[in-house]
């Protein structure tokens, strides 16, 4: 059961397990009218709803994001790719390196967050992502991650590992198409400035 599309939003599958701020159905609809849109609210399991708290709303948008683009969805709009890695890693709190796996005709095979840093950095293995192309059988990958600094400028790291990826995966026949690094509201493609 949803909530009604002109109340708050409500992120059903997500479920929490406190008693305490539990609303029902009715307590959302009477305050949706007093103050449309201006809450998010989780069902717990006694299926009652109660206001959100801000890590259960960035995953409920991280979730939302994952569904945007499922498993045959075509990332051959540059844009898109950006949109859907900015869901996927903008505002997180340290660096994580992710990259989205692709068959021939640039169709998701699958997203996988790889590797986890600090706050300024994260050590790649271009090992791991040529070992996870092929158990996939990808044909192309496009790889991703974010700087929790807010700044979208790669730095000399980013552009060597990303020639690293590029020659290691080049190996196995596997195209990289593109380095996107997330800062915040905002992304920078390396291969349209010529950087892949």
């Amino acid at each position: 059961m949803q909530a009604k599309t002109k109340g708050p939003t409500v992120a059903p599958s997500l479920l929490v397990r406190t008693a305490d701020q539990c609303i029902t159905d009715e307590d959302i609809e009477m305050e949706s009218e007093a103050m449309p849109g201006s809450r998010l609210y989780v069902r717990g399991e006694q299926r009652r709803y109660r206001v959100a708290n801000a890590d259960e709303i960035i995953e409920a948008a991280r979730a939302v994001a994952g569904q945007r683009m499922q498993r045959g969805e075509s990332f051959t709009d540059p844009q898109a790719s950006s949109r859907f890695l900015q869901d996927k890693l903008a505002g997180l709190e340290r660096e994580v390196f992710a990259a989205v796996f692709l068959d021939t005709r640039h169709r998701l095979i699958e997203y996988v967050e790889l590797f986890q840093g600090t706050i300024d950095g994260a050590e790649v293995h271009p090992r791991e992502v040529v070992r996870h192309a092929i158990r996939c059988n990808a044909a192309a990958v496009i790889v991703a991650h974010n700087h929790p600094s807010g700044t979208t400028d790669p730095s000399a790291a980013d552009r060597a590992v990303t020639a690293r990826l590029k020659q290691a995966l080049a190996l196995v026949d596997v195209r990289l198409l593109d380095h996107i690094i997330v800062a915040g509201d905002s992304s920078l493609a390396m291969a349209s400035r010529g950087w892949v």
